[in-house]
This record gives structure tokens, C-alpha cells and sequence, in this order.
């Protein structure tokens, strides 16, 4: 099999700077009906809106993809998995639910994506808590009296560190479309990307296929988002004790290369109070990610129940557990559309293979 090539970054970047924008006109005829249609400006392959059948035009931009994700989960699969993903979502609207029910198929696309490699050195500075504890004299309620004991109290010693970590990234990966948000693409990882084979426009029949919009130097600036999450862990680590603070840190990337890929992915949008949300589904593994609306309707219904009217409103005031479904649900969506990049990552959604010398 055709090897999947690496490209230099840093000439790559050199080479966007030095070239000309170019106006972008996208008719196409169509080999079987000889109809003339315009696709959008980054669109490369869809289907002719007369006679439905396949069509591909040329590339516009710089960089082209040399490699993709063939579709591993059919229609029929990922419509299944999407009425599991809703049937699991606590108090969606009705419509929703019938909507994941319904006919209507999902759309297939192969959405670029960027793919960085680099290795990193990164000098931090920080403070080291180690807990000791002490014995303090306490005045405690026994039995309604108060008594003088003797406990045991927690402290930490601060002491000033330094140090140096190392790290190697491979396949970090960043949607380069517009169509779905960030966030919604970014949560669809893992990507097996060893399972990449090299480009060939027969892979897109059938599919719509983009250009990216997400360009190579901002790709590479949220990539580095993903490997300073990674960094901080292993600073943490390398500064041990029982709790740990970064004061500063400098991180340099060397070796750093690119992949301009494409991957397939499974997308729905719905409608609802006039809002639209999106869905998509790993076209490789069958994971789903999307926003989804809330129907404040259940929720009174629920609070309507436990206990009616005000009632039921200083009974979840009293006994909040019983709202704690909705409400992990809620912290549940809402990191995965607002992710903290401070907070601990597993490493393995972050979709690359090597990460640590």
C-alpha cells in the first residue's frame, strides 16, 4: 500500500503566505444529464440536484488531501445509533425523538481535517505541596456539652520548583470545516488514523466532500490548545507531591508536520422554536455528538408530579437529586460544546498514537 506522507509545516505555512487569493467559481456539468449547477465555493463532490447522480469538480485550494477515512458505518447503522443517542437524551422535546423515528436519512460527508505532529520541550516553573499534618486543640459539642480534644489537622508546605518535560505528538486532529461547529466535530474523536489510505475520488461518490475553511496556521494554533492540556498533566506529574501549581511554562515545537485528510462523517440538523441544531456520527466508529434542546414542558410535568404546583417546586427544592439526571446531562453537553482544555483530558480522545517520550 501507497505510504501516507508527512509534510513539513513550517514550509508549508511559508508557501500559504506567498500565494494570491483566488476567486472561486464552482460550475458544474453533469456527465449524465448534461445539466450546469453550482456547488459552494469548497465543495468538491456531491450529486447532481437533476438526476441525483455523482458529481466531482476540481480542487481551489492550496492544499489538497492526500489521504481519508473510508466509511466504515452505513446509513441504516448510524440511523440506528442515532435513535439509541436520542433515545438516551433526558427530557428532549417529543419532535426530536420522532424525528430520530422518521424516514428522513442522514447526509454523508467527508469533512477535511487537519492532522499535526510535533515534539515539545516545555521549562515550567511551579510550587510543590506536600500535606503534613499538626495537632491543634478543638472545642466539639458531645452529647450537648463541649469538650477540649485533640485532633489532627491538615497543612501543605509550598516549596518552589522547576523543571523540564518532553513529549512527542503524533495525529493530533482538528476539524477544518465550517459546516458543523468546532465542538461538535472535535468531540467525534477517536480517529484511527492508521487506517488512512491514500486519496481516490472514488471513495466519493455518493458523499458531498469540502475543502477546508479552518486554515493550516489556525488548525496548528488549536492543536497546540490539545498538546498544552497533555503538557500541563505531565508537569503535574513531574512535579509530584500532593498538589501541584504552574506558575509559568515555555514550550518550544520542533519537528512539526501536517496531514491535509478527509473523514467520513454522518450529519442531521433539527428544527425546533426556531433553532437549529446539529448532529453528527463518526462515519468510522459510530459515535455521536450534537447539541440537543430541552423541554421545560417535562421538566414542569416532573416537578408537577413529585409533588404539584409550588408544591412540587419546594419538593425539588428539598430533594435537587431527583433533577440530577437532567442535570449531568446538562454538564455533560454543555463540556462537550464549551470544553475546558485546563481540565483532565484523556488522552485517548485526543486521537493521537504517541504522546510522551
Amino acid at each position: 500500500m501507497e505510504q501516507i506522507k508527512e509534510y513539513d509545516l513550517a514550509s508549508a505555512l511559508h508557501a500559504l503566505n506567498q500565494h494570491q487569493t483566488q476567486e472561486i467559481n464552482k460550475e458544474v456539468k453533469c456527465n449524465k444529464c448534461s445539466a450546469t449547477f453550482s456547488m459552494n465555493p469548497y465543495s468538491f463532490s456531491g450529486n447532481c440536484p437533476y438526476c441525483d447522480s455523482p458529481a466531482i469538480t476540481d480542487f481551489v485550494k492550496e492544499i489538497t488531501p492526500k489521504s481519508l477515512l473510508p466509511f466504515q458505518i452505513s446509513n441504516k447503522k448510524a440511523q440506528a445509533l442515532f435513535k439509541q443517542w436520542i433515545g438516551s437524551r433526558w427530557f428532549a422535546p417529543s419532535q426530536l425523538k420522532k424525528f430520530a423515528q422518521g424516514d428522513e436519512k442522514l447526509k454523508g460527508y467527508y469533512l477535511p481535517y487537519w492532522t499535526y505532529d510535533a515534539n515539545t520541550t516545555t521549562h515550567y516553573q511551579g510550587q510543590r505541596g506536600d500535606v503534613y499534618y499538626v495537632t491543634v486543640t478543638k472545642t466539639v459539642v458531645v452529647n450537648g456539652r463541649q469538650e477540649q480534644r485533640q485532633v489532627e489537622e491538615a497543612r501543605i508546605r509550598w516549596t518552589a520548583v522547576s523543571g523540564r518535560v518532553d513529549n512527542s505528538f503524533d495525529d493530533i486532529t482538528i476539524g477544518a470545516s465550517e459546516t458543523i461547529a468546532y465542538a461538535i466535530l472535535d468531540n467525534l474523536a477517536p480517529w484511527h488514523t492508521e487506517m488512512l489510505v491514500p486519496f481516490n475520488k472514488k471513495y466519493l461518490a455518493g458523499f458531498d466532500s469540502e475543502e477546508y475553511t479552518v486554515g493550516l496556521d489556525n488548525g496548528f494554533e488549536l492543536a497546540k490548545v490539545k498538546m498544552d492540556a497533555i503538557i500541563r498533566q505531565d508537569i503535574h506529574y513531574d512535579i509530584g507531591g500532593d498538589q501541584q501549581q504552574i506558575t509559568s511554562m515555555q514550550t518550544q515545537y520542533n519537528n512539526t508536520s501536517y496531514k491535509n485528510v478527509l473523514f467520513p462523517v454522518w450529519t442531521a440538523q433539527f428544527k425546533w422554536k426556531n433553532k437549529t441544531y446539529n448532529y453528527a456520527i463518526n462515519g468510522q466508529t459510530g459515535k455521536v455528538s450534537g447539541q440537543r434542546p430541552y423541554s421545560w414542558l417535562k421538566i414542569i410535568a416532573i416537578v408537577g408530579t413529585l409533588g404539584g404546583g409550588a408544591g412540587g417546586a419546594v419538593y425539588i427544592d428539598q430533594h435537587p437529586e431527583v433533577l440530577n439526571p437532567l442535570r449531568q446531562n446538562f454538564i455533560d453537553n454543555k463540556a462537550k460544546e464549551e470544553r475546558n482544555p485546563y481540565g483532565e483530558i484523556d488522552r485517548n480522545t485526543l486521537s493521537y498514537d504517541k504522546y510522551h517520550n
